[in-house]
């Protein structure tokens, strides 16, 4: 299980872009954004994509790098960045089930067939989660959804790096002791 403040496992997958993702090579100054979306035939995940694409200049303001992933391959992760429209934002495929699930806490689902945009599901693929990763690859903020609805906000993200920056404000949710 992924404790904040804790160490998180590595990750290294092809991007779209053919330069690679991995996380503890990672050199943003205040971390990175993990954005597991569950792939091609999600309606929803191309609307989060967008605008996690529009918000990622103000990202970058400070210091906060992202990179979108899925278990996809390379052509559905290609589709995928062509219909959000933006190639600012890194798309990382190839992305392991079972790393989903047994590194990140992702919850797996089974295809149900063709979506309602008429894209056939993966016969399995992980459900959305969303990371905040800081520079020395501990964990800050995690949500992690069953569903492909009600997820965080990237507004909201953005105003609590704001709040965490201004504040020191430390990842909570980190004690494991006796209660």
């Amino acid at each position: 299980m992924l404790m904040p403040r804790q160490k998180t496992p590595d990750l290294s997958l092809p991007t779209t872009d053919g330069a690679g993702f991995t996380l503890s090579a990672e050199s943003n100054a205040r971390g990175t954004i993990i954005c597991f979306y569950r792939g091609l035939h999600c309606p929803l995940c191309a609307t989060y994509l967008t605008e996690l694409t529009r918000l990622l200049p103000e990202f970058a303001e400070r210091g906060v790098g992202a990179v979108a992933v899925s278990s996809d391959g390379e052509d559905r992760a290609r589709a995928m960045q062509e219909k959000v429209g933006g190639h600012g934002l890194r798309y990382a495929y190839d992305l392991p089930l079972a790393t989903a699930r047994d590194d990140w806490g992702l919850f797996i689902s089974t295809s149900r067939g063709t979506t309602s945009i008429g894209i056939e599901e993966p016969a399995l693929f992980a459900e959305p989660g969303l990371f905040l990763i800081n520079p020395d690859q501990t964990l800050y903020y995690m949500s992690v959804q069953t569903m492909p609805f009600v997820r965080p906000h990237f507004r909201e993200l953005l105003g609590a790096v704001d709040f965490a920056i201004a504040n020191s404000y430390p990842a909570r949710g980190e004690y494991t002791g006796d209660l």
